[in-house]
């Protein structure tokens, strides 16, 4: 009985396992180029419960970070404020404003207000913010201009390269103690000031981690 197949045939399985597997390594590829926080996380921003301009409270009222970010330079968490902070203010101001209605139930209630959260490490990454504001990192190296922001959103990638340029390369970051919270502030181009803004990575004793144990505890 003559052969109906051709010849070819008998490489049809190599053929198929060949496309399978660069079908495979596509996606792989695919999902490691664009699955990473520069492509999901950069740009999120979330309907909050209630409208906070920080762009308001800190360009034009000159609030400072601190005053309701009350642990960033204390602990390894930054914390959210308590509606009692709002209300050391909205008690007096705006007292009637229909938008602020969440605040004033939450007050009353006892029950948080259900903000959204923006930024988040993974749970196999050590941040300690206390740590990078004590030592001249601002709040904008990693959490852009949030100063003019009329709502919060996620603007650095944060991710590892991210993490690992700084520091690498801190006197690039690093500013001035006293100018950490000022979001305006504008890094100097005059050697002698630039000299000075370098010294603070031996004055100061930064050395950040670019081991593995230095983040992944």
């Amino acid at each position: 009985m003559a052969n109906i197949f051709p010849k070819s045939i008998n490489t049809l399985p190599i053929k198929v396992i060949v496309a399978l597997l660069m079908t495979v390594a596509a996606v792989a590829g695919g999902v490691y180029y664009y699955f990473t926080p520069e492509y999901t996380r950069v740009g999120y921003m979330p309907t909050q419960p209630v409208a906070f301009s920080h762009n308001l409270h800190v360009n034009q009222l000159g609030m400072d970070c601190r005053y309701c970010h009350t642990y960033v330079d204390r602990a390894a968490h930054s914390n959210i404020p308590g509606t009692n902070t709002c209300m050391s203010c909205h008690s007096l101001v705006k007292v009637d404003s229909p938008a602020l209605a969440p605040v004033r139930a939450s007050y009353e209630s006892g029950d948080a207000i259900p903000w959204v959260r923006v930024h988040k490490t993974p749970d196999y990454v050590y941040f300690n913010h206390a740590a990078h504001v004590n030592r001249g990192i601002s709040c904008v190296e990693c959490h852009g201009q949030v100063n003019e922001m009329e709502e919060v959103y996620h603007a650095k990638s944060l991710t590892m390269a991210f993490c690992l340029e700084c520091h690498r390369n801190p006197e690039q970051y690093i500013r001035p103690q006293e100018e950490v919270y000022n979001l305006d502030w504008v890094r100097p181009t005059e050697p002698e000031a630039v000299a000075e803004i370098e010294s603070f990575v031996h004055d100061w004793k930064v050395n950040p981690p670019q081991s593995c144990s230095g983040c992944h505890r």
